[in-house]
């Protein structure tokens, strides 16, 4: 794109999806404001993993020096019963996802992820104009009297006018309630427990010093919940996301403090290594209530488009929730990039046609996995511990189906070779 035919995108939220999609849009010589909300840029404490279409996309970005000093890399995926902690089954990651999908599996600490994208946005020696980015500011309304200028409305009142608005404000976007988009948001029913527990704690007790001894990502099924931990940070940390019922207080205000007692409390019966991990949880546990978004394929009004949890929320069963964003991203700045500005409102309809049904279907199975791991002991449960011994079906979609390839037409992701990633 020539400097003639650069336009004005501003991007509501500074999130790990709205950062991929500025760097993506940067690449492609655009001109990227982005409006944070928070007073400062950040994630919170917690980590994330990328699978491999989503490291895909953030190598082919020039994230590669950066994702290598701050990944974790689980060699397995472990799956174990809730009572004894038995092995249902085991899946190689680590070589065999560079091996087999051509790209990394890794887990991260959320923040450190984030400082690597917005580095990258800020980085003067970057290709493309360096992202703008302005904190505290809130985007509350859209002003689309000239619907090819749309206006993002800032809870102080500044107005920023731009060729493109993308609303990748969350779950509760104030840019899709602007629009006026039907309301999609469904309660699940549940609540996830968040931890990072200290890896020195965890190596220093007989009873859970097993968990460092090797990187993995262990999922834990029983009636009614479930618990996932992997380390981050090269084991400083063990990143715990525990599902149960939702309370009546925290459904009505959406997420609050938690203590390890009452994570401990969450699981009764368990394994006794599960109440000894979750003791060891510090002050910074959280709880939040579990929404979703109904599938929807309407994502654009104008020169106004959505992103990520903003017209695709999912439930966590996936894991795929930061990784359809950035996929999300990577798909919006391939189509912006290739048009000028009065190419803007087709290329915004390629961007849905080619990222809503496959987003809505991974929606779809996130969903459909929340029973599929919560059976209660009993024929279903046992049908279900054969299929994933098998691996013959976790649900809907498969690991080859979400992991191999590109969302991209970009014949050089494909033909780049990942393997030698160490």
């Amino acid at each position: 794109m020539t400097a003639s035919q650069s336009y004005r995108v501003v991007i509501a939220g500074g999130g790990l999806g709205g950062l991929t999609a500025a760097l993506s849009l940067r690449h492609k010589g655009l001109q990227v404001t982005v409006l944070e909300q928070a007073p400062q840029l950040g994630e919170v404490g917690a980590g994330i993993q990328t699978a491999p279409n989503a490291s895909r996309i953030l190598i082919g970005l020039g994230l590669l020096p950066r994702l290598r000093a701050i990944r974790t890399e689980p060699q397995d995926q472990v799956r174990r019963r809730w009572q004894d902690g038995s092995v249902i089954a085991m899946t190689p990651l680590g070589e065999r996802c560079k091996r087999e999908y051509n790209a990394p599996y890794w887990h991260y600490h959320r923040a450190d992820l984030h400082q690597a994208l917005l580095d990258a946005c800020l980085d003067p020696a970057g290709p493309g104009p360096v992202v703008r980015i302005h904190t505290d500011a809130k985007v509350v309304d859209v002003d689309q009297a000239d619907e090819t200028q749309p206006t993002a409305v800032t809870a102080s009142g500044d107005r920023y006018a731009a060729d493109v608005l993308i609303g990748a404000d969350g779950i509760r976007s104030s840019v899709r309630d602007a629009l006026g988009f039907p309301d999609t948001l469904e309660f699940s029913g549940e609540m996830a427990y968040r931890a990072l527990i200290p890896g020195g704690k965890i190596a220093a007790d007989p009873a859970t010093r097993w968990l460092v001894d090797r990187f993995q990502s262990t999922i834990w099924y029983g009636p009614d919940r479930h618990l996932v931990h992997y380390l981050i940070r090269g084991g400083q940390y063990l990143n715990v996301v525990a599902i149960v019922p939702c309370s009546p207080e925290i459904e009505r205000a959406w997420s609050g403090p938690a203590s390890a007692d009452e994570l401990v409390n969450a699981f009764p019966g368990w394994d006794d290594r599960v109440a000894a991990m979750l003791s060891k949880s510090e002050g910074d546990a959280s709880v939040w209530a579990m929404f979703q978004r109904r599938r929807d394929p309407v994502w654009t009004d104008g020169h106004v488009a959505l992103l990520g949890d903003a017209c695709h929320a999912m439930l966590p069963y996936q894991a795929q929730g930061a990784s359809q964003a950035m996929e999300d991203a990577a798909v919006l700045a391939e189509e912006l990039g290739a048009v000028p500005v009065d190419g803007v409102r087709a290329a915004l309809t390629r961007y849905v046609a080619r990222r809503a049904k496959h987003a809505g279907m991974v929606q779809e199975a996130s969903l459909r996995n929340k029973d599929f791991y919560h059976l209660p002991d009993g024929p279903e449960q046992a049908d279900r511990d054969r299929k994933l011994r098998d691996f013959s079906g976790e649900s809907d979609v498969s690991y080859d189906w979400l992991w191999r390839g590109t969302p991209l037409h970009d014949k050089d992701l494909e033909a780049f070779d990942y393997q030698f990633i160490r």
